[in-house]
């Protein structure tokens, strides 16, 4: 059944807008998806702010629950037991009692509870008084306050801590030597010294520098006898210009002008030069210049300062390197030299979490990051032998993170997805292991996406995990072996369900191989009909730096403005995205228009074989940035399936976007593949419907890059709705632009006409 005609649309598009979108939107308010609508209903026990003990033994909690009610629990992580922390109607009557006030027992007046006296008393400030109650003899009196807030426990993120940051160490990296002696500088392009004790003299130690070469960078060695500064070729400053054709208060239109390197574009690059302070010598060592788009060298010292090392990715990250000088002899080796015949990521790997090379302190060692086997592990290097010890993981799982690294004990904590067979291989899970690869122990096991606290002395953790169609469940754990201690909470979901929201489904499907697993989500809409056929939504963004489809649990109904309308949304990882083995990332290589459609095709036509409902002969698909490249790109080179696209603020071209992105994925120096991946250069081959949205100041992707593919589309004689937004930026339109997305999408795949908003109300 094909929706021609809807009587009531116009009523279902205010009704939409009215709750899926606010009152007024700016232009610079980012329309990367839907909007969710209306507020969710609440949810309870989705959470868990563990209290501990001092002894680490034992913590409590408190619930929140329905109709304003409340729980407190006390965990015994020792004996594995979850009890009341106190019986609450005892504690009522006591305290009804002392204050003379009536009390509830199940909304006691107070938030917090500190345990007394070996756990057999509580303390807690209820209205102006602070109050001590006997857990054996149920007494309850007034007691002294606590001198001062009690800070609340202090509880690690649940996503871990992250990397460790990679800088150079501040006294070092500054003009003053460790040792106080020498004070180094830069004059006249060049790098002069100045001793504590020579007073007004200056020493010159470089000579050749000059304007388009002069001297940056200072390092010390941190015996302070070396002095590392680079020489700088700057690269090119070519810049991309703005017009804010709507400035606040009116008057002329404004040029907005950035430096903005390009594909191919001259970067700075840094030749590495040791000065020795004593003899006032210097060495340039033979080693490759340092280049990158806006990195600067960050060295790193061995402690005795003989060894100095510093790390350098080619252009077209294919190789990745990490140098080592030794500044008394000028030598240069290769602690590190890997290569691909594709790329290695080291440029926008901000969705990884972690850092390539991590330096252990107390030895000449180095935890490295790679996927050289074809999944990214941890290894450890010998850095004084300059060679590989061992791999501290394996396997056909992929680390996602390094949350910390204990050298004491010489072992490492992660993150990780693909650990289980079995479950969606996005799920990250926690671990930890030795340096040697013996010990590997994982902490979390649940079939979800899992977020960890650990307990003070990191011997427990509370996990609490969740899937896009599962509510987070909470447990104790053991860190020794992973061992579930016992079980916490499963989220009440009761009133969420009763609003009528459900969630999405996940659907797996094989990918173009006929082997790989490609995973996403299917949304329906609230009034979901079987017997009805309904037109497809594609949200995209094939951007190979991270995997976007929603993997923990939200009340939030996704994608309702558009569901509403009688759409069912979908979203989806194809191959080219990250997070998998490198063969599935290796899809994009110098390919960005592949945008893994051969296997969203292949999942959309095989979830319409099991769902009758989806309606694959209409199909659309909306994106940003990236997202917007990969939407018009689907009606472009795959427009037998997609009919319609929404692309917003889209890098249509990747010679003209941001260098260290494109090259990354594209490959250097620029080639045909960056013209067989151009939207603009393939623009005469647009079939369906194509809406453009483009804001005039977005400083991510160049607004040109829309309108050079406006350019050509007219001159191929193509038609398609541009929308230019003044003042808008990287995501452009807002409400408007929303709603303008939601009558494209009507009109073209539901077949109805939306409501003449320009039509005068009295």
């Amino acid at each position: 059944m094909n929706f021609r005609f809807l009587p009531n649309l116009t009523g279902l598009f205010c009704a939409v807008l009215l709750t899926a979108l606010p009152a007024a939107g700016t232009p610079q308010q980012s329309q990367r998806g839907a909007r969710s609508a209306p507020e969710p209903a609440a949810v309870f026990k989705d959470r868990i702010t563990p209290h501990w003990f001092h002894g680490n033994s034992r913590f409590w909690y408190r619930n929140d629950l329905r109709g304003g009610t409340r729980e407190f629990i006390l965990v015994d992580a020792q004996r594995g037991t979850r009890t009341p922390a106190f019986d609450p109607v005892k504690l009522a009557a006591a305290l009804s009692k002392a204050s003379g006030t009536k009390m509830a027992a199940d909304r006691l007046p107070f938030d917090n509870i500190e345990f007394l006296d070996e756990a057999t008393a509580i303390r807690f400030k209820a209205g102006d008084a602070t109050w001590k109650y006997n857990l054996t003899s149920h007494d309850c009196s007034r007691t002294e306050p606590v001198p001062g807030d009690k800070p609340e426990a202090k509880v690690e993120p649940r996503t871990g801590r992250g990397p460790r940051a990679e800088s150079d160490d501040s006294e070092r990296a500054s003009g003053r030597s460790p040792d106080g002696r020498w004070t180094a500088f830069f004059k006249d392009h060049n790098v002069f010294i100045q001793g504590r004790e020579d007073g007004e003299v200056e020493i010159q130690l470089s000579s050749d520098g000059k304007a388009d070469l002069e001297f940056g960078r200072l390092s010390w060695a941190p015996d302070s006898r070396t002095l590392i500064a680079f020489r700088i070729t700057p690269g090119e400053r070519k810049e991309v210009y703005l017009i804010q054709s709507s400035p606040a208060g009116g008057g002329r239109a404004k040029l907005q002008s950035r430096a903005y390197p390009l594909p191919g574009d001259k970067f700075a690059t840094y030749e590495p030069n040791v000065f020795d302070v004593a003899s006032r010598k210097l060495t340039r060592p033979e080693a490759d210049r340092f280049e990158h788009e806006w990195l600067k060298p960050r060295l790193h010292w061995s402690t005795n300062g003989e060894r100095v090392a510093y790390e350098q990715v080619d252009r077209g990250h294919q190789r990745f390197r990490m140098i080592e000088i030794n500044v008394r002899t000028g030598a240069t080796r290769n602690i590190i030299d890997e290569n691909s015949d594709t790329f290695i990521w080291t440029a926008h790997a901000e969705n990884l979490g972690l850092s390539l090379v991590n330096w252990l302190a107390k030895t000449d060692e180095i935890l490295y990051l790679s996927e050289s086997n074809g999944w990214r592990h941890i290894y450890l290097v010998d850095a004084l032998a300059g060679k590989l010890k061992n791999a501290v993981t394996s396997g056909e799982w992929v680390v996602r993170g390094v949350d910390r690294i204990d050298e004491t004990n010489r072992c490492v904590w992660f993150r990780a997805s693909g650990v289980y067979p079995g479950q969606d291989p996005y799920l990250i899970h926690f671990g930890r292991v030795n340096f040697d690869g013996s010990g590997l122990v994982f902490l979390t096991a649940g079939d979800g996406n899992h977020g960890i606290q650990y307990s003070p002395d990191r011997r427990f953790i509370v996990d609490t995990y969740s899937r896009v169609d599962m509510a987070p469940r909470s447990e104790l754990r053991r860190v020794s072996d992973g061992g579930l201690v016992c079980h916490l909470e499963e989220t009440d979901i009761t009133e969420l369900k009763r609003s009528g929201w459900k969630p999405p489904e996940v659907f797996v499907a094989k990918g173009r191989d006929g082997k790989t697993d490609i995973w996403g989500i299917i949304q329906r809409p609230r009034d979901f009909n079987p017997r009805k056929k309904y037109p497809l939504l594609e949200d995209i963004y094939a951007g190979p730096q991270g995997s976007f489809v929603p993997k923990t649990f939200s009340a939030s109904a996704r994608f309702e403005s558009l569901t509403q309308l009688g759409f069912i949304v979908v979203k989806i990882d194809g191959m080219g995205t990250a997070n998998r083995s490198k063969a599935f990332h290796d899809v994009c290589w110098h390919n960005l228009k592949d945008a893994g459609f051969e296997d969203r095709i292949l999942w959309m036509n095989a979830a319409a074989k099991q769902h009758r409902e989806m309606d694959i002969s209409r199909v659309g698909i909306y994106g940003t940035s990236a997202g917007g490249q990969n939407a018009a790109g689907a009606v472009l080179f795959h427009a037998e399936f997609y009919k319609a696209a929404v692309a917003n603020c889209g890098c249509h071209d990747n010679r003209m976007d941001k260098a260290s992105w494109n090259e990354q994925w594209m490959g250097y120096p620029v080639g045909q593949q960056y013209a067989e991946s151009s939207n603009i250069d393939n623009a005469g081959r647009l079939q369906g419907h194509l809406f453009l949205v483009v804001g005039e100041l977005d400083n991510n992707v160049p607004p040109e890059s829309t309108y050079r593919f406006a350019d050509a589309l007219i001159k191929a004689g193509k038609d398609f709705e541009l929308l230019v937004v003044p003042g808008g930026g990287h995501g452009a339109g807002g409400a408007y632009g929303q709603r303008r997305l939601q009558d494209f999408f009507a009109r073209h795949l539901l077949g109805a006409e939306p409501p003449n908003r320009n039509r005068v109300r009295n």
